[in-house]
């Protein structure tokens, strides 16, 4: 794959509330891309195809629907799909139709996370899939107010379903970490601290606990222990540096934060599920370009 990063342009207006393009292809011709709005992508019948959300490098199965949050990278490539009729639906919208005023109140807070868990790609489950893409695939129909309606009706549903994150936490820097002040205070000095080396006991000063109860504290929040945690993060600042850089992968290990060379690759490989090598390869002659 020899793609550039481009920015996007979408059609998008200040008067729309949203934009709705239904499509059916053979392949996918769309350079990897990022811009400022958020977008619903629902792909259907193109298992093989490649999809890459930021760091995060899949091959999909026939049946799947992401949440990209502004200015992440994303794309979807043939790769492998053989497929002669490959549905896609994409929505996009901007955030002044879901602004943080509107989500800050009390019944928008599942609505809330999702939002901020776009910011790192969201992809749901196949159970959710099955269950809305119907509603998904009406929108196009649906008219004046009654769209959107559905399109609120539609979120609030996703909001409330079962998917997972795709990105490392390093690798956008406004991603939130948990919805706790003392987790939330941890993450932004992991991140703004990756390069050196931070300790738990470093860790408890800042939020006035011991070590050992931040340690089980961050396990319940996060489902990670803390070196999971950390090495997530500097993985996530990596992969930006491998992508954005002509740096050798040792120099950027140890700008991360990695004093091992020999360490870095195995966690990475273990992040991943590649090297540092054949990631960059994967990403080969990708530029941003604002």
């Amino acid at each position: 794959m020899n793609q550039k990063i481009v920015r996007e342009i979408t059609p998008l207006t200040e008067s729309d509330f949203f934009t709705l393009f239904s499509r059916e292809k053979q392949k996918f011709d769309f350079p990897l891309h990022f811009h400022e709005e958020y977008e619903l992508n629902l792909i259907i019948n193109a298992e093989g195809a490649r999809r890459i959300i930021g760091d995060h490098v899949a091959t999909i199965s026939d049946m799947e629907l992401v949440f990209v949050g502004p200015d992440l990278y994303h794309g979807w490539f043939t790769h492998q799909c053989e497929s002669p009729l490959i549905q896609e639906v994409t929505i996009q919208f901007n955030n002044e139709v879901l602004n943080s005023q509107f989500l800050s109140k009390n019944q928008s807070s599942f609505l809330k996370k999702l939002f901020e868990d776009s910011k790192k790609g969201v992809l749901f489950s196949r159970g959710t899939i099955a269950s809305i893409k119907d509603e998904i695939m009406q929108l196009k129909d649906s008219k004046g107010f009654d769209s959107v309606l559905d399109f609120m009706r539609i979120f609030h549903k996703l909001s409330l379903s079962s998917y997972t994150t795709l990105c490392n936490e390093g690798f956008h820097e406004n991603s939130p970490a948990a919805n706790s002040r003392r987790i939330k205070q941890v993450f932004d000095y992991m991140n703004k601290n990756f390069r050196n080396e931070i300790s738990l006991e470093e860790l408890g000063r800042l939020v006035n606990m011991h070590e050992v109860s931040l340690s089980r504290f961050i396990k319940k929040r996060t489902g990670k222990n803390f070196i999971d945690c950390l090495n997530e993060i500097r993985i996530g600042h990596a992969c930006r540096l491998i992508i954005d850089t002509t740096q050798s992968i040792s120099e950027i290990a140890y700008t991360c934060g990695f004093n091992n060379i020999s360490y870095f690759n195995r966690v990475f490989k273990k992040k991943k599920d590649c090297t540092p090598k054949e990631f960059r390869e994967n990403f080969a002659g990708i530029r941003v370009y604002v």
